[in-house]
């Protein structure tokens, strides 16, 4: 298995691409041009991570080893962000996923008191590449079902947990947004409004979340608020293919501790 530095020295290279950046409801707030590069010192030992934003200062990172707020696949997708929900605290994090010469990433921030307060999303590719970028999904390219397969792994570094998945989507004859997800023996249904852009899951008003339709074939799953004593996911998805998509999971339970990361690669049949 591989190490966890080794995974992220799957993301070496020079990463073009734009930071766009969007309020709780969809609306696009500025779209930046962007650099990010990551170049491998003293043999790999040592990262250097330079950030270029089109009007801004250049942010220059070095470092030799990860901290606890990150965690990476064997593919180089990752997370990092809030290892802990405190109360009047900002709270977030990052979500990035990989594919062959593209990156896709979703950072979720919430304000002091919890709420959902921005989105932004980032789509990258390796420069001297060919720019490829996935339309921005539609409610029509998600519906029906899916299959594929779900790796976990764990920020107490216990042995990853593997299992199939098969996620069913459909609108039902009065208009709602149906989900169906079976993990291993596990299925949990759920029921959405739509409007626009937004799926929003309401069934339980104290666990309220919204699946935002982004472009480049990014969705973002968060709840409107995130409460103490209450678990609670964040979610990125990208639809890769029309018929090929990851999603990455962040998973932090009632004490709100991070606990896990999920992987789901997953085509529609």
């Amino acid at each position: 298995m591989t190490s966890q530095w080794e995974r992220l020295l799957l993301n070496l290279g020079e990463w073009q691409g734009s930071f766009t950046r969007f309020s709780p409801q969809g609306e696009l707030k500025e779209d930046i041009k962007s650099v990010v590069s990551f170049e491998g010192l003293n043999n790999n030992q040592t990262m250097r991570q330079i950030v270029r934003r089109q009007g801004q200062k250049d942010l220059v990172l070095e470092y030799s080893s990860l901290g606890k707020n990150t965690l990476l696949f064997e593919n180089g997708a990752f997370s990092q962000g809030s290892i802990q929900l405190a109360p009047f605290t900002e709270f977030g994090a990052e979500l990035g996923l990989i594919h062959e010469n593209r990156r896709l990433r979703l950072v979720q921030l919430f304000d002091k008191n919890g709420q959902l307060d921005k989105l932004t999303l980032i789509r990258e590719h390796l420069a001297g590449t060919e720019a490829r970028e996935s339309p921005a999904v539609q409610i029509d390219d998600l519906l029906g079902e899916w299959q594929g397969e779900a790796i976990t792994i764990y920020t107490d570094l216990r042995s990853p947990n593997t299992v199939s998945t098969t996620l069913k989507l459909q609108i039902d004859e009065a208009g709602r947004f149906f989900q169906s997800l079976s993990f291993g023996e596990h299925t949990i249904t759920s029921t959405a409004t739509i409007k626009g852009s937004i799926i929003h899951f309401d069934q339980d008003p104290q666990k309220q979340m919204q699946v935002l339709l982004l472009p480049g074939g990014a969705s973002a799953t968060s709840p409107l608020k995130v409460n103490l004593r209450q678990s609670f996911i964040l979610e990125v998805g990208w639809l890769i293919q029309p018929n090929l998509r990851q999603r990455m999971i962040r998973s932090y339970d009632d004490k709100g501790e991070w606990v896990s990361l999920t992987l789901v690669t997953e085509e529609r049949i």
